[in-house]
């Protein structure tokens, strides 16, 4: 059985090595970086899938107080097909429900097949485009 249980920092390098395994790095982004601050701030959290020792799929969420937001969802290529991509989202959903959110949003990268997985679990599109800034570099 795969049991879903939040991140530790012990679990840093397994997750990280997880989301290269998975595309989800970009050069602009130190994953190490978003690893340590979520795990090191109250309004966020990692979850982890595990099996064993070993750690099969991720997810990452947050709450700004007005909506939560989900990043960072991956399951290694091997563990896709079981269910765990959907068991984490229901995880990090109430983990937001139980920070007191009302709607949660994820944002998928253009050409990202995973927009797929999500219309199937019933995540719907939403019409906005999203803008950023750099604060520090």
């Amino acid at each position: 059985m795969t049991a879903i249980r939040p991140a530790r920092a012990s679990d840093g390098a397994a997750v990280v090595a997880l989301w290269r395994a998975c595309d989800l790095t970009r050069p602009w982004n130190d994953p190490q970086a978003d690893f340590d601050r979520a795990l090191g701030h109250a309004a966020a959290t990692v979850l982890v899938a595990e099996q064993g020792s070993a750690i099969a799929g991720t997810v990452m969420a947050g709450f700004d107080g007005h909506r939560g937001w989900i990043y960072y969802l991956g399951v290694a290529p091997a563990r896709r097909g079981e269910g765990l991509a959907r068991r984490l989202l229901d995880a990090a959903c109430d983990w937001l429900r139980g920070q007191g959110c009302p709607k949660v949003e994820l944002m998928v990268r253009d050409g990202n097949d995973a927009a797929t997985l999500y219309r199937h679990l019933g995540w719907e599109p939403q019409g906005v485009q999203v803008f950023g800034r750099w604060l520090a570099r």
